[in-house]
Protein backbone atom coordinates (compact mmCIF):
# COMPACT_ATOMS: atom_id res chain seq x y z
CA UNK A 1 0.00 0.00 0.00
CA UNK A 2 1.44 3.38 -1.03
CA UNK A 3 1.26 6.45 1.18
CA UNK A 4 -2.44 6.97 1.78
CA UNK A 5 -4.65 9.62 3.35
CA UNK A 6 -8.03 8.47 4.69
CA UNK A 7 -10.07 10.91 6.79
CA UNK A 8 -6.78 12.62 7.55
CA UNK A 9 -8.24 16.08 8.32
CA UNK A 10 -8.82 15.85 12.07
CA UNK A 11 -10.61 19.20 12.16
CA UNK A 12 -13.60 17.65 10.36
CA UNK A 13 -16.35 15.47 11.80
CA UNK A 14 -16.57 11.94 10.37
CA UNK A 15 -19.43 9.44 10.73
CA UNK A 16 -19.10 5.99 9.12
CA UNK A 17 -21.49 3.04 9.18
CA UNK A 18 -18.58 0.61 9.05
CA UNK A 19 -20.72 -2.32 7.87
CA UNK A 20 -21.01 -0.51 4.52
CA UNK A 21 -17.24 -0.38 3.97
CA UNK A 22 -15.50 -3.01 1.84
CA UNK A 23 -13.02 -5.40 3.39
CA UNK A 24 -9.62 -4.74 1.80
CA UNK A 25 -7.04 -7.51 1.61
CA UNK A 26 -3.82 -6.86 3.54
CA UNK A 27 -0.41 -8.15 2.38
CA UNK A 28 -0.92 -11.12 4.74
CA UNK A 29 -3.23 -13.94 3.58
CA UNK A 30 -6.38 -14.24 5.67
CA UNK A 31 -6.18 -10.70 7.09
CA UNK A 32 -8.53 -7.98 5.79
CA UNK A 33 -9.12 -4.37 6.79
CA UNK A 34 -11.68 -1.58 6.83
CA UNK A 35 -9.90 1.77 6.91
CA UNK A 36 -11.39 4.45 9.17
CA UNK A 37 -8.52 6.92 9.19
CA UNK A 38 -4.99 6.55 7.90
CA UNK A 39 -1.86 8.58 7.25
CA UNK A 40 0.87 6.51 5.63
CA UNK A 41 1.47 3.21 3.87
CA UNK A 42 1.98 -0.16 5.55
CA UNK A 43 3.58 1.75 8.41
CA UNK A 44 0.87 4.27 9.22
CA UNK A 45 -0.90 6.27 11.84
CA UNK A 46 -4.21 4.49 11.51
CA UNK A 47 -7.57 3.54 12.95
CA UNK A 48 -8.76 0.30 11.38
CA UNK A 49 -11.09 -2.64 11.71
CA UNK A 50 -9.08 -5.81 11.09
CA UNK A 51 -10.61 -9.22 10.38
CA UNK A 52 -8.53 -12.38 10.78
CA UNK A 53 -9.76 -15.60 9.18
CA UNK A 54 -9.70 -18.77 11.26
CA UNK A 55 -6.18 -20.13 11.55
CA UNK A 56 -4.53 -16.98 10.22
CA UNK A 57 -1.48 -15.20 11.60
CA UNK A 58 0.59 -12.08 11.08
CA UNK A 59 4.41 -12.03 11.13
CA UNK A 60 6.14 -10.75 14.26
CA UNK A 61 6.49 -6.97 14.18
CA UNK A 62 7.29 -4.01 16.40
CA UNK A 63 5.02 -1.07 17.24
CA UNK A 64 7.36 1.91 17.37
CA UNK A 65 4.60 4.29 18.51
CA UNK A 66 2.33 1.78 20.17
CA UNK A 67 -0.84 -0.15 19.44
CA UNK A 68 -4.29 -0.07 21.05
CA UNK A 69 -7.08 -2.51 20.23
CA UNK A 70 -10.46 -3.83 21.30
CA UNK A 71 -11.50 -7.36 20.35
CA UNK A 72 -14.95 -7.13 18.74
CA UNK A 73 -15.51 -10.86 18.17
CA UNK A 74 -13.66 -14.16 18.22
CA UNK A 75 -10.33 -14.68 20.00
CA UNK A 76 -7.17 -12.74 19.17
CA UNK A 77 -3.90 -14.30 20.34
CA UNK A 78 -0.18 -13.64 20.44
CA UNK A 79 2.76 -15.05 22.36
CA UNK A 80 1.59 -13.16 25.47
CA UNK A 81 -1.88 -14.72 25.69
CA UNK A 82 -5.38 -15.17 24.31
CA UNK A 83 -7.81 -12.24 24.19
CA UNK A 84 -11.53 -13.04 23.76
CA UNK A 85 -14.28 -10.69 22.66
CA UNK A 86 -14.37 -7.60 24.85
CA UNK A 87 -10.65 -7.55 25.70
CA UNK A 88 -8.96 -4.13 25.57
CA UNK A 89 -5.18 -4.06 25.03
CA UNK A 90 -2.55 -1.31 24.92
CA UNK A 91 0.89 -2.37 23.69
CA UNK A 92 3.30 0.52 24.40
CA UNK A 93 5.83 2.06 22.01
CA UNK A 94 8.65 -0.33 21.21
CA UNK A 95 6.62 -3.46 21.99
CA UNK A 96 6.73 -6.47 19.68
CA UNK A 97 4.41 -9.43 19.06
CA UNK A 98 3.26 -12.02 16.53
CA UNK A 99 -0.57 -11.98 16.21
CA UNK A 100 -2.55 -15.12 15.41
CA UNK A 101 -6.01 -16.61 15.89
CA UNK A 102 -7.46 -20.09 15.89
CA UNK A 103 -11.23 -19.41 15.55
CA UNK A 104 -10.88 -16.08 13.74
CA UNK A 105 -11.51 -12.61 15.14
CA UNK A 106 -12.22 -8.97 14.40
CA UNK A 107 -10.52 -6.12 16.23
CA UNK A 108 -10.65 -2.34 16.17
CA UNK A 109 -7.03 -1.17 16.29
CA UNK A 110 -5.31 2.18 16.56
CA UNK A 111 -1.65 2.34 15.52
CA UNK A 112 1.14 4.88 16.12
CA UNK A 113 -0.96 7.13 18.36
CA UNK A 114 0.87 6.91 21.71
CA UNK A 115 3.53 9.22 23.15
CA UNK A 116 7.01 7.66 23.34
CA UNK A 117 6.90 8.11 27.13
CA UNK A 118 4.11 5.53 27.55
CA UNK A 119 5.68 2.33 28.84
CA UNK A 120 3.02 0.23 30.57
CA UNK A 121 1.14 -2.62 28.93
CA UNK A 122 -2.61 -2.79 29.60
CA UNK A 123 -4.90 -5.82 29.22
CA UNK A 124 -8.51 -5.54 30.46
CA UNK A 125 -11.21 -8.18 30.09
CA UNK A 126 -14.15 -5.80 29.94
CA UNK A 127 -16.65 -8.66 30.26
CA UNK A 128 -15.37 -9.31 33.79
CA UNK A 129 -14.39 -5.77 34.85
CA UNK A 130 -16.46 -3.73 37.25
CA UNK A 131 -18.34 -0.75 35.84
CA UNK A 132 -18.82 2.47 37.80
CA UNK A 133 -22.29 2.98 39.24
CA UNK A 134 -24.93 4.40 36.94
CA UNK A 135 -25.28 8.18 37.01
CA UNK A 136 -28.51 9.43 35.48
CA UNK A 137 -28.65 6.37 33.23
CA UNK A 138 -24.96 6.42 32.24
CA UNK A 139 -22.50 3.72 33.41
CA UNK A 140 -18.76 3.90 32.68
CA UNK A 141 -15.86 1.45 32.60
CA UNK A 142 -12.53 3.36 32.50
CA UNK A 143 -9.84 1.71 30.37
CA UNK A 144 -7.03 4.30 30.23
CA UNK A 145 -6.32 7.84 31.39
CA UNK A 146 -3.22 9.97 30.85
CA UNK A 147 -2.99 13.16 32.89
CA UNK A 148 -0.12 14.50 30.79
CA UNK A 149 -2.08 14.43 27.52
CA UNK A 150 -5.68 14.53 28.74
CA UNK A 151 -6.51 11.33 26.87
CA UNK A 152 -9.26 9.15 28.35
CA UNK A 153 -10.54 5.81 27.04
CA UNK A 154 -13.61 3.99 28.35
CA UNK A 155 -16.63 1.89 27.63
CA UNK A 156 -19.88 3.72 28.31
CA UNK A 157 -23.38 2.34 28.59
CA UNK A 158 -26.59 4.34 28.32
CA UNK A 159 -29.68 2.77 29.85
CA UNK A 160 -32.88 2.72 27.75
CA UNK A 161 -34.13 6.28 27.69
CA UNK A 162 -30.81 7.57 29.03
CA UNK A 163 -29.21 10.77 27.82
CA UNK A 164 -26.12 12.93 28.24
CA UNK A 165 -26.74 16.71 28.13
CA UNK A 166 -25.00 19.02 25.69
CA UNK A 167 -21.24 19.00 26.36
CA UNK A 168 -18.19 20.46 24.67
CA UNK A 169 -15.41 18.17 23.48
CA UNK A 170 -12.38 20.48 23.77
CA UNK A 171 -9.96 17.65 23.02
CA UNK A 172 -12.11 15.84 20.47
CA UNK A 173 -13.81 12.46 20.73
CA UNK A 174 -14.10 9.11 18.98
CA UNK A 175 -17.02 6.73 19.49
CA UNK A 176 -17.44 3.17 18.22
CA UNK A 177 -20.94 1.85 18.84
CA UNK A 178 -20.88 -1.76 20.02
CA UNK A 179 -24.60 -2.39 20.57
CA UNK A 180 -27.94 -0.58 20.65
CA UNK A 181 -28.56 2.80 19.07
CA UNK A 182 -27.28 6.31 19.77
CA UNK A 183 -28.78 9.64 18.83
CA UNK A 184 -27.44 13.17 18.79
CA UNK A 185 -28.52 16.41 17.14
CA UNK A 186 -27.09 15.22 13.84
CA UNK A 187 -28.36 11.68 13.40
CA UNK A 188 -29.33 8.24 14.65
CA UNK A 189 -26.62 5.58 14.69
CA UNK A 190 -26.65 1.77 14.79
CA UNK A 191 -24.08 -0.83 15.87
CA UNK A 192 -20.74 -0.57 14.10
CA UNK A 193 -20.94 3.20 13.61
CA UNK A 194 -17.67 5.07 14.08
CA UNK A 195 -17.89 8.76 14.93
CA UNK A 196 -14.97 11.19 15.17
CA UNK A 197 -15.86 14.57 16.63
CA UNK A 198 -13.11 17.19 16.28
CA UNK A 199 -11.72 19.36 19.05
CA UNK A 200 -14.24 21.99 20.13
CA UNK A 201 -17.27 20.05 18.90
CA UNK A 202 -20.47 20.27 20.97
CA UNK A 203 -23.05 17.49 21.14
CA UNK A 204 -25.53 15.61 23.29
CA UNK A 205 -26.18 11.85 23.34
CA UNK A 206 -29.31 9.81 23.97
CA UNK A 207 -30.53 6.26 23.46
CA UNK A 208 -34.21 5.28 23.52
CA UNK A 209 -33.35 1.55 23.62
CA UNK A 210 -29.98 1.63 25.37
CA UNK A 211 -26.47 1.53 23.91
CA UNK A 212 -22.92 0.42 24.73
CA UNK A 213 -19.97 2.12 23.06
CA UNK A 214 -16.18 2.49 23.19
CA UNK A 215 -15.07 6.10 23.51
CA UNK A 216 -11.77 8.00 23.45
CA UNK A 217 -11.61 11.68 24.38
CA UNK A 218 -8.97 14.38 24.68
CA UNK A 219 -6.58 13.03 22.02
CA UNK A 220 -7.47 15.37 19.16
CA UNK A 221 -6.31 18.66 20.63
CA UNK A 222 -4.70 21.03 18.11
CA UNK A 223 -0.92 20.82 18.18
CA UNK A 224 -0.28 24.38 16.99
Amino acid sequence: MSNELVNADFTRRVVIATDTLPWIASPQAGVERRLLDRIGGEVARATTLVRYAAGSAFPAHQHALGEEFLVLDGIFSDEHGDYPKGTYVRNPPGSRHAPRTEPGCTIMVKLRQMPPTETGRVVIDTSAARWADDTAGLARLPLHAAAATGEQVALERLAPGGSVPDVDCPGGEEIFLLSGRLKDEYGNYGPGTWIRNPAGFRRSLSSPEGATYWVKRGHLRPTA
